[in-house]
């Protein structure tokens, strides 16, 4: 079964997840601020890796354009703080093991993968304004070129 998918206007649903440290972030932490909030598989995939590096190399300039980054998987501590450690990710990493937040985003369900279903992660990004609402809900997003397409959609130079 797929979740229902977030459209533009929605309030962005609330959560608390541990980051890599164990400690607590809320979305209601950023308040005010804008969040790009994505959603990926697995910590220390190629595609996972490709996607985050491409994240932490844009920081300076979401930023700049005032965004902050969060990733969210169903990774444990341990794992997003290997991840964090090989690949100099300097952005919140967040745990959601039970998949909750997930569900709320309707970042897990039924995907194509290889020509078959599949129920897993859907690699998608959110991207949250200053009042808590989703301006750009991006599902089924490829690893590679991801952020150079978002940061097109949201008018940030290259």
């Amino acid at each position: 079964m797929t979740e229902a998918r977030l459209e533009a206007g929605t309030p962005a649903p609330a959560f608390t997840l541990a980051d890599k440290d164990g400690q607590h972030v809320s979305l209601a932490d950023y308040s005010g601020q804008k969040v790009v909030l994505y959603f990926y598989p697995a910590a220390s995939t190629p595609g996972c890796t490709t996607q985050a590096c491409d994240f932490r190399d844009s920081l300076n300039s979401l930023a700049a354009a005032g965004y902050q980054v969060l990733g969210v998987s169903k990774d444990q501590g341990a794992a997003l703080q290997k991840f964090a450690d090989e690949e100099n990710l300097t952005f919140p990493l967040l745990s959601d093991p039970d998949l909750a937040v997930h569900h709320a985003y309707g970042a897990y369900g039924e995907k194509s993968m290889y020509g078959k279903t599949v129920t897993g992660v859907i690699r998608s990004t959110f991207v949250i304004d200053e009042s808590g609402v989703i301006t750009h809900p991006l599902y089924n997003v490829k690893a590679t070129g991801h952020v150079a397409s978002l940061r097109k959609k949201l008018g940030i130079d290259a």
